[in-house]
This record gives C-alpha cells, sequence and structure tokens, in this order.
C-alpha cells in the first residue's frame, strides 16, 4: 500500500466569485456567488491523494474551534489520518478568497495558526513509513525536510508563486526531490526549471493555467496540454489536484509522460467543481481524460 505524508495547511475558507478582482480605489462590486468549505493547499491536496487511492497522513494545525470542526468533518475519509496540532490561540487558519473567472485571485488571510510543540512523534512515525512526503510552504514543514532527506524519503514541495528570489521559499526549493512552481511570479520559468534540476531535482514542474504547464527532467523538456472539460466552475485547488494527479502516477509506476498527463487531467477535473482541489475523482476517470492530454518532448 502506498503511504503519504503531507504537512503544512488546513484551512476553513468563505469564497468569494467576483467578475474581476476589485481596483485599488473605493468603490463597490456585486460577488456572483460566494460559499464556505475546505481550504489550505495540504488539505486540497490530502483528499485529493486520498480519493485516488493512496493513503495519506495530513500532520496540520487546527484550533479548538467550530472551523476545526468543519475542517475535520470536510476530511474525514478512509484514507486520510489526521495529525492535527493545536493551533497556539485557539484558532483555525481562515482566509476570505477573492476569485475571478480568469483565475486570478486575492486571499485575505483572517486567521494564520502557529503550534507550540516541536514535531510530534506521529509525525516523525508517518514519515518512517512514506513512500513520499509533501512537505508544503509551513514553518512545521522546515525541519521535516532534513528529516525526510536523513530517511531517504523523496521529497515534493510546491513553492506556488516563488519568484526564485524570496527567501522563505529557498529551502524547499533546494530540498525537493520533485518541484511544482506557478508561472505567475516568474520572468522566466524555463531559467527557474533548469536551475532546479542542475541543482538536483529530479523533476521541476511549472503550471501556466490555461496554457497547460512546462516541466524538466534530467533528459529534457515536456510540453504539457490541458486536459478538455465542458465548463470552468472554480479553479481553487486546481494547482493542489495537478500536484496530486502527478505523485499518485509516479508512484503507481507511470512513466514521466503519463504522469504529467494523469496531473494535468486531475487538475483539469478539479475547475469543474467548488470543492477543493477534487475529492470526488478516481484514478480511472483521471486516467481516461489524461489520454487527450497532449504531453510531448520539446
Amino acid at each position: 500500500m502506498v503511504n503519504v505524508l503531507v504537512n503544512g495547511p488546513a484551512a476553513w475558507n468563505t469564497m468569494i466569485r467576483v467578475p474581476r478582482l476589485p481596483e485599488p480605489r473605493s468603490h463597490m462590486m456585486f460577488a456572483e456567488g460566494h460559499h464556505d468549505g475546505l481550504g489550505g493547499t495540504s488539505a486540497g491536496k490530502a483528499v485529493t491523494l486520498a480519493a485516488l487511492g493512496l493513503d495519506v497522513t495530513l500532520a496540520t494545525v487546527l484550533g479548538d474551534d467550530a472551523e476545526a470542526d468543519e475542517v475535520r468533518a470536510a476530511l474525514a475519509h478512509d484514507r486520510v489520518t489526521l495529525l492535527a496540532a493545536r493551533a497556539r490561540a485557539g484558532r483555525t487558519e481562515r482566509h476570505v478568497n477573492l476569485m475571478a473567472p480568469d483565475g486570478s485571485r486575492v486571499s485575505i488571510y483572517l486567521e494564520l495558526p502557529a503550534a507550540d510543540s516541536p514535531t510530534a512523534p506521529a509525525v516523525l512515525e508517518a514519515l518512517n513509513r512514506a513512500d513520499a512526503a509533501v512537505l508544503d510552504l509551513a514553518d512545521s514543514s522546515l525541519p521535516l525536510l532534513a528529516a525526510a532527506r536523513d530517511r531517504g524519503v523523496p521529497v515534493w514541495c510546491d513553492v506556488h508563486d516563488d519568484d526564485g528570489a524570496g527567501e522563505y521559499a529557498r529551502p524547499f526549493a533546494d530540498t525537493a526531490d520533485v518541484l511544482l512552481v506557478s508561472a505567475d511570479r516568474l520572468a522566466d520559468p524555463r531559467a527557474y526549471l533548469q536551475a532546479r534540476v542542475d541543482a538536483g531535482c529530479r523533476l521541476a514542474v511549472c503550471t501556466r493555467g490555461a496554457a497547460g504547464a512546462i516541466a524538466l527532467d534530467a533528459d529534457g523538456w515536456w510540453e504539457v496540454g490541458v486536459a478538455p472539460v465542458e465548463r470552468v466552475v472554480d479553479t481553487n485547488g486546481a494547482g493542489d489536484a495537478f500536484f496530486a494527479g502527478l505523485l499518485s502516477g509516479l508512484l503507481a509506476g507511470l512513466n514521466t509522460a503519463g504522469a504529467l498527463a494523469r496531473g494535468s487531467a486531475v487538475g483539469a477535473l478539479a475547475v469543474t467543481t467548488t470543492d477543493l482541489g477534487a475529492p470526488g475523482v478516481t484514478a480511472d476517470q483521471a486516467d481516461a481524460l489524461a489520454r487527450s492530454v497532449d504531453v510531448r518532448r520539446v
């Protein structure tokens, strides 16, 4: 059985759909819809990996408030084991996300919790039996980077909109065996990926929204097309779903092209629902859609 440790944020968020992101001036606009739901990049990866058939341990920080109860309920799955440290102030992470149809968004943090305790023994035990460690951008992930490396556990990192210059993402980018980044703030995505592979990363991937993705491994470049879906409902968590599809594909024994195609497919399925990531996807469903994804060496 494949086991994955995921460490990082889980939140309870309010998502507000707007026709466009607001301009930096005082004005009024009308929402096109809104809902509350599970948030946090690590939670999105965990529920999608579980749906794809992997056993997942999610290590995160939660409060003892009503929002924590909502998060726990949303994460309830036979394949998800939740290890939640208590937030110092008892408050669960919360955001208000303004989301536009083109996929752009603004996240307003209402609560950003921290835990008092060091890495729990249960998290290290989960790391010991993990086939991969997904270490998301969070203070609690920092000691796990070295711990995973010491144990020979492959490290997967999603550095989101890293621009290559900021300090916080550096240890994650430097440690990752497989790296995912968004093109949003990269002046030269190819140079960024090349630098990561030159530094020892086995596979570096840059997602580009509706333009698909590019990837680099030791043998060269990949161009990854977009899986076709009839309607885009909500782009929240699409990157997490791509990541989960790629990880599940490689751990299932797919070659790089097949895993990249599965990542594209799961990411596309994520945008057809208001759920975070793709918690309703199956591996068979993803692989059926992946057959329509053009993945090629360039």
